[in-house]
């Protein structure tokens, strides 16, 4: 047995119902996209394969399959603060972070993974990244949050937490590791970061010092235009609404 969660029971019927849910209310623009062949891709993206053993391009069907445009200046990155950027993006209303893209949409918050000798899904137990870091989530989002970061343009935004323990921008994290370095430079004009402290929580880290000063430092190095703001008033709003 692993140390993680087992497969999200009903993952066939949530996965095909939320692409459903997305192509006719969510985001009706990104047009046609077939459903069932989408979860076809997803599945065998990992089913039937040691669980340890899965690679980030194995999704490549799933992520051609259900990719869409992601509008200019709409792109929200983030690190320590998965609840916030949801209600904060809004389902791609105010941006669309990865989470709201339908690629990451058919899956946020689920748990999966197979057996090397099964056509089955595992519902015990799945390998967490420590156990193996080429588990099947974990590859998923490496192979989803480059595409994100490979097809995010204009303005581009980064919602960080002043009051995580390990800094506002962890090394190594999902956003230094797969999303900087797959940015495409000439199509960004600007990326602008927004630190934001948890309500009567420690201020740990703020723009232009620790962490954050690291991040500023390597994106200016790169030749990025950034600004970079302390606890910006409209998530503060929502922290507060909260």
């Amino acid at each position: 047995k692993w140390k993680g969660e087992g497969t999200t029971p009903n993952l066939e019927s949530i996965v095909i119902g939320r692409c459903y849910d997305y192509i006719r209310i969510v985001n009706p623009a990104v047009g046609e996209k077939n459903c069932s062949e989408i979860w076809e891709a997803f599945k065998n993206a990992f089913i039937h394969k040691d669980p340890c053993s899965i690679l980030p391009k194995d999704y490549e069907l799933f992520i051609n399959l259900s990719f869409h445009t992601i509008p200019p200046n709409k792109s929200l990155f983030w690190e320590n603060n998965r609840l916030l950027v949801n209600s904060f993006a809004d389902r791609g209303r105010r941006y669309m972070s990865l989470a709201d893209t339908l690629f990451g949409y058919l899956v946020d918050f689920l748990n999966w993974c197979g057996q090397a000798n099964s056509t089955g899904l595992d519902y015990e137990s799945c390998p967490t990244t420590e156990e193996c870091e080429k588990n099947p989530v974990e590859s998923f989002w490496r192979m989803a949050s480059a595409t994100y970061a490979q097809h995010s343009s204009g303005v581009i935004h980064v919602l960080l937490n002043g009051s995580a323990a390990g800094g506002a921008y962890p090394e190594p994290g999902f956003f230094a590791d797969y999303e900087i370095p797959n940015l495409q430079k000439d199509k960004i004009s600007e990326i602008v970061i927004w630190v934001v402290d948890d309500i009567e929580g420690p201020d740990r880290d703020s723009c232009g010092t620790l962490t954050v000063e690291v991040l500023e430092n390597r994106l200016r190095n790169l030749g990025y235009d950034v600004t970079c703001t302390d606890n910006y008033k409209s998530v503060m709003f929502l922290l507060c609404l909260d």
